[in-house]
């Protein structure tokens, strides 16, 4: 029996219903797969529309990569608008780029309607290390106001220092949409809302087999159902459980680790207005204060998704370099979290005959984009297919080096580019 991995996270979780496994043959109009935030996302916006859903969990609800993230609300996707526009049509970028600002305000929205307690703060920064890097958050703040995103402030390094305790940084970009969460329990709420709205979810039941057809039906260990539509959800997590989604992405671990309570005067010399951080590298660095004033800070990729031996390790070192001033502070959790990697760095969204949908590869850029996705395969489902569409018509390819040297590749393009960090370019 699967249990949520030891993080700071799994130890402050509200208290929540405990779902029971699936031991029955049951009926719903649509079965989802997975019960992280696209998953839950999805089954929100079916529910609010009048349909039957049953979630099925292999683990915990928020076992994955919604229940593990650094809890940063974050605008656009992993790669933004500009990417987008010179790899597809006029009308297909702007539908996404429409869509780039949403995820936060979905979540917003079911934080405010259903009483999710989760610890949502508002304000985030991208932080310049380098002058180039600084252009770019110019030139990305005068491409996300050309799509209507207007809570933007470019600040230099005077006021950057003004909202985090560093002098790390020549600057900065302040989005006050962006935000920070508890995530596991924001995914907790959202399950609840999913019962309170007559949604049945199921723990520990995977997903071990899918009858495709008419009407599909999901096999678990212990039961089946049948549906008329089914949403595979299960992103980093899926396995093996439908091979050719397997192909053009690769499960990626990130690492996380969270100080012991700091004094309220020196975690407010950290970061004075609450806001969370994230720097402007190609591996970058993450991090901000939890409600009891620890600092949870994450940043590195492990291709292909392996768990280091020691994360502290490997995170402290970063931790230090942004905030010396915590050299005798004390590590109370470490852990690690899977998310899917696309080569493109964008979302793959399909569907598998006239009724499997899905969404995955958000590629470390899921808090928001997880809850977009509920909102546009809920949509798909009701026959409204413009924006799933504009996602579904995304092109992908697979990793160089096939699945045997996909990981070894993919790290050596990393560093490439970690070394472009490091020396300014």
């Amino acid at each position: 029996m699967q249990q949520h991995v030891e993080s700071y996270y799994a130890a402050s979780r509200n208290r929540h219903d405990i779902y029971a496994p699936l031991v029955d043959v049951i009926e719903a109009d649509v079965c989802v797969i997975g019960a992280g935030y696209t998953g839950l996302s999805t089954a929100l916006f079916l529910l609010e529309q009048g349909y039957s859903v049953a979630v099925l969990e292999a683990a915990k609800v928020g076992f994955g990569a919604s229940g593990r993230n650094g809890g940063q609300i974050v605008n656009s996707y992993s790669r933004d608008i500009d990417v987008i526009e010179k790899t597809v049509g006029a009308r297909q970028a702007q539908l996404l780029g429409e869509m780039a600002f949403e995820g936060g305000r979905i979540i917003r929205d079911r934080v405010a309607k259903y009483g999710i307690q989760c610890d949502l703060k508002d304000g985030g920064v991208f932080a310049a290390i380098t002058a180039k890097q600084m252009h770019h958050l110019e030139s990305q703040k005068r491409l996300w106001e050309r799509y209507g995103h207007t809570q933007l402030e470019l600040m230099d390094a005077r006021l950057t220092r003004e909202v985090v305790g560093t002098d790390r940084y020549v600057g900065g970009m302040l989005d006050m949409s962006g935000g920070h969460i508890h995530p596991l329990n924001l995914a907790l709420g959202e399950a609840a809302a999913v019962t309170s709205l007559g949604g049945r979810i199921f723990e520990q039941s995977p997903a071990i087999r899918i009858d495709r057809g008419a009407n599909p039906v999901v096999h678990t260990p212990q039961g089946r159902v049948r549906a008329k539509f089914v949403v595979v959800a299960g992103n980093a997590y899926l396995g093996g459980l439908i091979p050719e989604l397997a192909a053009k992405s690769m499960p990626c671990g990130t690492q996380v680790l969270t100080t012991e309570p700091l004094s309220e005067e020196l975690a407010r010399s950290l970061l004075p207005q609450d806001y969370c951080v994230e720097d402007c590298n190609y591996l970058l660095d993450y991090y901000r204060l939890s409600a009891d004033n620890r600092l949870i800070f994450g940043g590195g990729v492990v291709y292909g998704a392996r768990d280091p031996a020691d994360i502290e390790a490997i995170i402290r070192p970063k931790l230090l370099k942004t905030f010396p001033q915590l050299k005798d502070v004390k590590i109370d959790y470490t852990w690690t979290g899977n998310f899917l990697l696309t080569l493109s760095r964008l979302p793959q969204v399909g569907r598998l005959g006239d009724n499997i949908y899905y969404s995955q590869g958000c590629s470390g850029h899921g808090v928001t984009y997880t809850h977009l996705a509920g909102k546009v395969l809920a949509n798909a489902i009701r026959g409204q297919t413009e924006s799933f569409d504009a996602f579904a018509q995304l092109p992908h390819y697979p990793f160089p080096g096939g699945r045997l040297f996909r990981v070894p590749f993919t790290a050596m393009g990393a560093c490439y580019y970690q070394l472009r960090d490091r020396l300014g370019f």
